[in-house]
């Protein structure tokens, strides 16, 4: 509503205007800082202790002298998606409109590239407040097949990064997620639906059935924005594209053998002379042209 960079009329003008008292805007802007500084503190204790609920974070904030309201730590960590790990009774209430799926994966096992894609999302702190990030990788690989950084948590930058991965290596057989809002939402179910994906969902208190993705994301945040200090929205706009690439092609994994994800579908492939006209075969040869990155 106030335009702070107006050039012909200052903020005093504007505010009498809009007949809005001036130090309101002040205090708007005052207190939006203020979440940002708190919500990167209480990223950092739940980092630590992702046992403690919003009550004990409150108790940690106010040893290091830092007062405020457990509903406002409550709210805080609502907005960030950050919640007590502990086994509880199951008190999360679905919407009912939404649908949710039954978990594929028992028992499977997994033989083939792209037989099984697995999606998450997380959150990345910056100096500015929060982005979240969405990866799908495909679990025979652990390839990353598809991302896309987001300000805020929704369905649509999810499907974005569905599409671009579908562009690149086609449909997979079965998509897995957990049952966050952004993939028991219609629109989501029924993209997937258009591609005839089957849909798995990981049940509750089941936290072993994301440990392929989990690896994927303390490797990320340990060895690539924690390590390089990526604090700033430009900082991770600039470097996750690398440090993909470095990830897919680059970084070997004990659980291949010591192979890099883009070896192992290689492989996969290769053993296989009728996928040698598939879409990832040339997309592998085109980026062993590109030169190596370098983290």
């Amino acid at each position: 509503m106030i335009n702070t960079e107006h050039q012909q009329l200052s903020m005093r003008r504007q505010s009498e205007l809009l007949k809005i008292n001036r130090s309101m805007i002040y205090y708007e802007e005052s207190d939006k800082t203020e979440n940002f500084v708190l919500s990167n503190k209480i990223a950092e204790i739940y980092s630590s202790y992702p046992i403690y609920g919003y009550r004990r974070i409150t108790a940690m904030l106010a040893r290091e002298n830092i007062e405020v309201n457990h509903k406002r730590v409550q709210r805080l960590m609502r907005e960030m998606d950050l919640y007590a790990i502990y086994p509880r009774p199951n008190t999360s209430i679905k919407n009912k409109e939404h649908a949710v799926f039954p978990y594929l994966l028992e028992g499977l096992v997994i033989t083939k590239p792209h037989q099984v894609w697995q999606v998450d999302i997380t959150y990345l702190r910056t100096t500015k407040g929060f982005m979240y990030l969405v990866a799908i990788i495909d679990m025979y690989s652990r390839m990353i097949v598809g991302y896309r950084l987001s300000n805020s948590l929704c369905t649509e930058s999810c499907k974005s990064a569905l599409e671009d991965a579908i562009q690149k290596y086609g449909a997979p057989i079965i998509l897995n997620s957990d049952q966050g809002s952004q993939f028991t939402s219609e629109s989501w179910v029924k993209t997937l639906a258009d591609y005839k994906i089957k849909i798995s969902m990981t049940g509750k208190g089941r936290c072993t059935d994301n440990a392929y993705i989990e690896r994927l994301w303390r490797a990320f945040k340990y060895e690539g924005s924690y390590l390089y200090q990526w604090n700033t929205v430009e900082d991770l706009k600039s470097n996750i594209p690398q440090w993909v690439y470095w990830y897919n092609y680059n970084r070997p994994h004990q659980s291949l053998n010591y192979s890099t994800p883009a070896e192992t579908l290689y492989k996969a492939y290769s053993s296989n002379s009728s996928n040698s006209s598939n879409s990832f075969y040339l997309n592998f040869q085109d980026l062993n042209i590109v030169q190596e990155v370098k983290m």
